[in-house]
């Protein structure tokens, strides 16, 4: 699907919005060329909107405006109809214009206790499935959607389970990046043994050798909060795979020698373990009289 953004958006990159919308248009099975239009605005913007056309005074956390109303079923019933709504400029039938407030969106990740990508995800995925005829006027059809809704967002990486999870939140990381003479972003997300999770970005500066890389920057964040053991790190990049350096990986074995380690690049997952990368490493239980502790 052709994703229009308007708005700048900088809790998640465009990439993961456009894979949202290519995961919506897979999962309602549509053949044709189409495009939405993706607004992100402020509480104050999407009140005005929301009054304008809605007749609500009140700020949400999404509005949608489809192109056309459906005489049956969803989109994937109707592409004949919908291809009366070509944009003669792209080629591509408009299914309609989704309004997103950031404020909303930053405000419920932090009190669903999860990522602002998530969410903004989540909602980008709630609006395009609004403009292709679903709705959540009663309890079926609101349990049809919202599968819909989960399983595009899957498609996309940004499920509900922790390694979805994770792996957005590293992603999101990328673009907080200080890499101005690599080129090279990095994203990390490290998530304790508690649940909670703990992000960060490498941090480059003109003494080369004074970089920090984003895992270790991730780990000094966990632990002067007081977190001492972890379950699992994701690593994202804008490059290739991201695996840790060397350092990286004594810092982290110093913790948490059995970590999952997630690394993505592109498209790309893999996963291994900490164990994997520094075989026989040396860690606290190394030291004379560290072996109990």
């Amino acid at each position: 699907m052709r994703l229009e953004i308007d708005g700048a958006c900088r809790d998640v990159d465009e990439a993961l919005l456009r894979r949202v919308a290519d995961a919506c248009e897979q999962e309602e099975g549509l053949t044709g060329r189409y495009q939405a239009l993706a607004m992100f605005v402020t509480d104050e913007r999407i009140r005005e909107i929301n009054c304008e056309m809605r007749k609500k005074d009140a700020a949400t956390d999404v509005l949608s405006f489809p192109t056309c109303t459906y005489p049956r079923g969803t989109a994937r019933d109707n592409e004949s109809l919908l291809r009366r709504e070509i944009d003669p400029d792209t080629g591509c039938v408009h299914l309609g214009d989704i309004v997103i407030s950031l404020e909303h969106a930053r405000a419920q990740a932090e009190e669903y206790g999860h990522s602002a990508a998530r969410e903004i995800g989540y909602l980008l995925a709630h609006g395009l499935m609004h403009v292709m005829g679903y709705d959540h006027m009663n309890e079926a059809d609101k349990r049809a959607m919202r599968e819909k809704e989960e399983a595009a967002l899957a498609r996309a990486g940004l499920s509900r389970d922790g390694d979805g999870e994770l792996l957005a939140a590293a992603r999101e990381m990328t673009t907080r990046a200080y890499a101005p003479y690599s080129r090279y972003t990095v994203g990390a997300a490290l998530r304790s043994k508690d649940g909670r999770v703990f992000t960060g970005c490498n941090v480059e500066c003109a003494a080369y050798g004074m970089a920090m890389c984003a895992e270790r920057t991730a780990l000094c964040k966990a632990v002067s909060e007081g977190a001492r053991e972890f379950e699992a790190i994701a690593i994202a990049s804008n490059g290739s795979a991201p695996y840790p350096c060397g350092a990286c990986r004594q810092m982290l074995y110093e913790f948490a020698p059995d970590l999952r380690v997630l690394v993505t690049w592109g498209d790309q997952v893999r996963e291994t373990t900490l164990n994997a990368l520094l075989p026989e490493g040396f860690g606290p239980s190394s030291l004379p009289g560290m072996e109990e502790k």
